[in-house]
């Protein structure tokens, strides 16, 4: 372990937190967590069992019925003091997100203002599971519609955003009374356990909240979605992971929440204010150093600003600082870890063979680290495979386009359907082009749409449900309707 990083990692729990305890796992294994950075260790893991899995939905069980019964004002107070303790502690969280995952501390910060911020949505949501009364028009009956608490959730998050994928989904689900077993992925699972005693601080019982990092992840969330206490499951990865767990879900009709992949196109239209869209298009590429399924994958840039766009966005990424993301002036850090700067490595190669042009970067460094360069491609040939695979790296690979119907349809010829931006000064033409895109969000003028007031999801293979806004509350609820009379 790097002596650089003990102070940050000397108080951060690494057992499994179930039933509101630190214990090991049940046949004690362990894994390590490396630095992306330097490709050392930082940590051992407790790595939990199918035993462990089932004891933690045992805790999450015995918890509900007393959670449930709270009243939303009081579940309320516990979201926003969680809200306030995030944000008292934001730049050690952030320290640890970019010791595990390895983004520049800048992005770090970011997200634990932004995952804080979803229970500070979610305090305000709790008092709104609003219900309705009506009458039949034929019978005459009242019709009273409630909505309840769902029952216990599995949460499975993802690396790339440590905190805010798990607070997304840990803030609507116990602001309508639901418990949950989280299992954060195995190159990042620190942060959340470190979120243990602050919400233990913030007063969530025990039990209410779990997690159980793993290495046998199939098994152990098999073993929690064939478990008929367990209601929903609340998932954000890879469309192939998603279809497994829904094949999962499906044995026991468990409820879906899946924000899968993406393959965002990036539009910049003849009249789009340039050095905006240049701006936005940092934000939309370079976020996450592109480890985002936001991430905009596919640039489509009109024949007449095609250069001075290419040249703009060169001298931009080009100037990006690379190295540790704990050093001063660093906006790039290393991908997360070797597969991912391997994928990165063959869809660059694979799209520079088939003729693209390297405008800037496209050669990994020697040396430790996972590191990738800012990178940009022109004259991307449509078989290049980066044109329909998530890059998750930073890389922008551009193209350009002569007419609106033609970069509509080619902008939608995807099975994704996660996130699409588009400039224009024309607003007729930019809300007509946005109607036309077949994506669940839209920048307009915007190269950033993440917003925990607003509803995140997508269509197609990009997912079902939406997290964030009023519609990630119902995720976790049931509607429940009485016919009376009197």
């Amino acid at each position: 372990m790097s002596s650089r990083y003990d102070n940050l990692l000397a108080n951060v729990p690494t057992d499994l937190w179930i039933g509101g305890k630190w214990r090991k796992s049940s046949d004690g294994g362990r894994f390590d967590v490396l630095d992306p950075a330097t490709e050392t260790k930082i940590a051992s893991v407790a790595s939990a069992t199918v035993e462990d899995a089932k004891a933690a939905v045992d805790a999450a069980s015995d918890a509900f019925e007393g959670w449930a019964g709270r009243k939303p004002r009081e579940r309320a107070e516990v979201l926003r003091k969680s809200f306030d303790l995030i944000m008292r502690d934001a730049e050690r969280l952030a320290k640890l997100i970019t010791i595990e995952n390895g983004k520049a501390l800048s992005d770090s910060r970011g997200e634990v203002a932004y995952a804080a911020e979803f229970f500070r949505w979610y305090a305000e949501e709790a008092v709104r599971a609003i219900g309705a009364v009506s009458r039949a028009p034929a019978s005459g009956a009242r019709i009273v519609v409630q909505h309840k608490p769902a029952g216990i959730a599995v949460l499975v998050t993802p690396w790339n955003f440590p905190a805010a994928m798990a607070t997304r989904k840990i803030g609507p689900a116990l602001a309508a009374g639901c418990p949950v077993v989280l299992k954060p992925a195995s190159d990042t699972p620190l942060t959340m356990l470190a979120l243990m005693p602050i919400l233990e601080e913030a007063g969530v019982p025990a039990g209410v909240v779990n997690v159980i990092p793993s290495r046998s992840s199939g098994k152990v969330v098999s073993t929690m979605l064939h478990d008929p206490r367990v209601r929903v499951v609340s998932f954000t990865g890879s469309t192939e992971v998603g279809r497994k767990l829904l094949h999962e879900a499906a044995d026991t009709v468990v409820k879906p929440a899946m924000e899968l992949g993406g393959n965002a196109p990036f539009i910049v239209f003849e009249d789009a204010d340039i050095d905006a869209a240049i701006d936005g298009a940092m934000i939309a590429k370079m976020r996450n150093m592109g480890e985002a399924c936001t991430s905009a994958n596919r640039f489509y840039v009109h024949e007449r600003v095609h250069d001075e766009f290419a040249k703009k966005l060169t001298a931009k990424m080009a100037a990006l600082k690379v190295g540790n993301g704990l050093d001063d002036g660093v906006l790039v850090g290393p991908l997360v870890n070797a597969d991912a700067k391997k994928k990165v490595i063959e869809l660059v190669d694979d799209a520079v063979d088939k003729g693209a042009k390297i405008l800037t970067g496209g050669k990994a460094p020697n040396g430790p680290g996972h590191f990738y360069p800012p990178t940009v491609l022109d004259a991307v040939p449509e078989g290049a495979a980066m044109l329909r695979e998530e890059i998750f790296g930073p890389v922008a690979a551009i193209q350009s386009f002569k007419s609106e119907g033609e970069v509509i349809k080619r902008a939608n010829d995807t099975e994704y359907g996660l996130v699409a931006y588009l400039y224009t000064k024309d607003m007729n033409r930019g809300m007509r082009v946005s109607e036309q895109l077949d994506f669940g969000m839209i920048g307009l003028n915007r190269g950033l749409v993440s917003d925990p007031a607003a509803p995140f999801g997508g269509m197609k293979q990009s997912g079902i449900g939406r997290e964030g806004a009023h519609e990630g509350l119902m995720e976790f609820l049931e509607t429940q309707y009485i016919s009376v009379t009197w």
